[in-house]
């Protein structure tokens, strides 16, 4: 399985307001710079999460990009959902070839089922709060333009 830019750019960016800024107002110049994220490209991810009530925004001079909800109530899966859509495992009935089922006889969708249904829990299973505390326990230090990668 392999996951697009625009989710994990989504993480990250999320992360970085909750890191630098305490979920406050952030400007996407901020952080794309931080990120190393086309601002373009954030532009349109913060749009989809705005949409699905992960981010909200403030105008004028002290204006920003800031976190709707708490970072502990916002998961990796909301991210992901917000951004691609459902995590899925197997195609969709319709989706396969005529006849045939997406995942293979019962038993072996049974097992993609389930499969599915544990990876999802698993993006569930990690907020942004948890994130930040992982940059905070590799060391990273707030408002440092420096960008240093670590994997969720």
């Amino acid at each position: 399985m392999k996951l697009s830019n625009k989710g994990r750019y989504g993480v990250r960016a999320l992360f970085d307001i909750a890191f630098h800024n305490d979920g406050r107002p952030t400007q996407i110049r901020e952080i794309a710079g931080r990120e190393m994220i086309p601002a373009r490209f954030l532009e349109q991810i913060f749009q989809d999460l705005k949409k699905a009530g992960i981010l909200g925004a403030k105008r004028g001079p002290r204006g920003g990009y800031h976190l709707a909800r708490p970072a502990a109530e916002i998961t990796i899966g909301d991210v992901f959902r917000a951004l691609e859509g459902p995590i899925v495992v197997c195609p969709a009935e319709d989706e396969g070839p005529r006849g045939a089922e997406p995942c293979g006889p019962d038993a072996t969708a049974a097992a993609f089922k389930d499969l599915a249904v544990a990876i999802e829990k698993a993006f569930d299973d990690i907020s942004i709060a948890d994130v930040v505390r992982r940059g905070e326990a590799l060391g990273l230090r707030r408002g440092e333009s420096e960008r240093v990668d670590f994997i969720i």
